[in-house]
């Protein structure tokens, strides 16, 4: 079964930034990433800049990432093999 990977929060916007995700804004450890669609709709994501997430905050990332991006693609980068 993979496995969720430590990843660090500049790490995880790196990766979300692979998916049209910018930074729009940061209110001390905390970045809003947003992309906005063809349509005009605004799409937004927030995460906290830590050297190293807790796992829930982890899964909650890709949980809300997912509405906006396939699962599949998510999972290679947050899960191990």
């Amino acid at each position: 079964m993979p496995r969720l990977r430590r990843l660090s929060g500049d790490e995880v916007i790196a990766i979300l930034a692979g998916f049209g995700f910018e930074m729009h804004s940061q209110r001390g450890t905390h970045v809003k990433l947003r992309r906005v669609t063809g349509g005009g709709s605004r799409q937004t994501l927030t995460v906290p800049r830590h050297r190293e997430l807790d796992t829930g905050t982890l899964q909650a990332i890709l949980r809300q990432a997912s509405r906006f991006v396939p699962e599949d693609s998510l999972r290679a980068h947050f899960y191990t093999d």
